[in-house]
């Protein structure tokens, strides 16, 4: 067939196919196709009578799954999937197999994707260490970053909080690490962090230098503070401990001196700030 195709006109060589390639290239390229596509349903086809069994096993597997902790399902999905990669193509595969539990494969895909997203955000969140060599501009940018991304995880989280943990109830799926008392509390908890190495940041410049935007350096300060502040519900004592030695810097700056309930000269006791 190829080659009565191609001899049918020695000059249809130089001849242009109207998406621009020539006509011979263009009907070997469909003449392949054709053959590869016959080879790659062939394969899906021999699978599906082969790995009857296997699937049926997942199958069982799937539907009787049933966990006590969120973590539980991110180990049984990686399971799964490394199960499932033995297939030419899974969702090929898998549709020849009427009763596959696809809502709850889905399902449990989503809960591990979502709790591994969120755990590794709370887990570089926790372990930000400030570096003393770095620019205070660069140092200031990449916490900002952090608590942005943080913000944007968990307000994402809580709109959908109510529809998605329905759904994993109905599939028995653990939902309650998605509320205030599972990991979108910690990661609340995981920016008073940043809060804290922010404003020592500040504090250290003010105080080491003569900076010339002193005021735009503590208003920033005073701001990422209230921000993070807001978003975790308050402050621990290390982070307000960091929020009273920014204060008393912004009471050395004559701009912010009257503004602020500054200490007086005599010993007196802080009052803890909330």
């Amino acid at each position: 067939m190829y080659r009565s195709l191609t001899r049918k006109d020695a000059n249809m060589e130089n001849r242009i196919h109207s998406n621009g390639i020539p006509t011979v290239a263009f009907t070997k390229n469909m003449i392949e196709e054709i053959e590869n596509r016959s080879t790659y349903l062939s394969a899906i086809k021999s699978e599906v009578q082969r790995q009857g069994e296997f699937i049926s096993f997942l199958i069982k597997e799937v539907e009787s799954a049933s966990f006590a902790d969120v973590s539980e399902v991110e180990s049984f999905v990686k399971w799964l999937d490394g199960e499932l990669s033995s297939l030419v193509d899974e969702r090929s595969v898998l549709k020849h197999f009427p009763q596959w539990p696809e809502q709850k494969v889905d399902a449990l895909r989503e809960a591990a994707c979502n709790y591994r997203d969120l755990k590794n955000l709370e887990s570089e969140v926790s372990s930000y260490e400030d570096n003393p060599k770095e620019p205070l501009a660069q140092t200031l940018r990449k916490i900002q970053a952090l608590q942005d991304r943080l913000e944007r995880s968990v307000s994402a989280k809580e709109r959908m909080r109510e529809s998605i943990s329905k759904r994993y109830r109905n599939f028995h799926i653990p939902w309650e690490w998605m509320l205030d008392t599972g990991i979108i509390g910690q990661m609340k908890l995981s920016s008073l962090r940043l809060a804290k190495e922010f404003m020592k940041r500040i504090t250290k410049e003010l105080e080491s230098t003569e900076p010339l935007q002193e005021d735009n350096l503590f208003v920033q300060g005073v701001k990422f503070a209230f921000r993070v502040h807001q978003f975790a519900g308050g402050f621990d004592p290390e982070t307000i401990q960091a929020f009273q030695e920014l204060k008393k810097i912004g009471c050395a700056i004559p701009s912010y001196s009257n503004l602020i309930k500054c200490p007086k000269l005599v010993k007196t006791s802080q009052k803890p700030v909330s």
